[in-house]
């Protein structure tokens, strides 16, 4: 089996009710040019639930209200994966190049959690107009910003 290294860029750091990403400061020189972006996608490790055991979960038992019975991992945003990586479009409200701080609307990463990579938010690369949806899942919200007011918590199994 190969192995492949991936190093975190910097950190998710939650204050009361602010997100941020802080970058390590040998990163910092590659905010350049990021301003202008009004959003960026984020991989981070979800590090808070990286375990051996959860690994090998390949299947989860309907952890949504009006999923299948049973569902493979890649068909969830679930946490519990065979590579614990998570991708979260996020909103930038203020890039501080300086200190290698990003501020952001939200994220849905634990505070410490581990940045792994930064990447714009291009429409001509990471938009899709209409996308096909399962039945369980298509009356959900067909953008973020609507995601916010959308009921979740009737949603989840968990």
């Amino acid at each position: 089996m190969v192995e492949y290294k991936v190093y975190p860029i910097g950190e998710v750091h939650i204050d009361e009710d602010e997100f941020f990403i802080d970058l390590d400061p040998a990163y910092v020189p590659a905010l350049q040019a990021l301003n202008g972006f009004s959003h960026i996608n984020v991989l981070w490790w979800f590090s808070h639930c990286d375990m051996e055991e959860l690994r090998c979960t390949l299947e989860a038992p309907k952890p949504y209200r009006q999923s299948p019975d049973v569902m493979g991992v890649f068909a969830t945003r679930s946490p519990v994966r065979p590579n614990p990586i998570a991708l979260t479009a996020v909103e930038v409200i203020h890039i501080d190049a300086h200190r290698g701080r990003i501020q952001i609307a939200y994220i849905d990463a634990e505070d410490g959690s581990p940045v792994l990579d930064i990447k714009p938010y291009t429409p001509s690369l990471d938009r899709i107009d209409n996308p096909g949806l399962p039945d369980w899942c298509s009356h959900w919200p067909h953008c973020v910003e609507d995601s916010a007011d959308f009921n979740w918590e009737d949603e989840f199994n968990f």
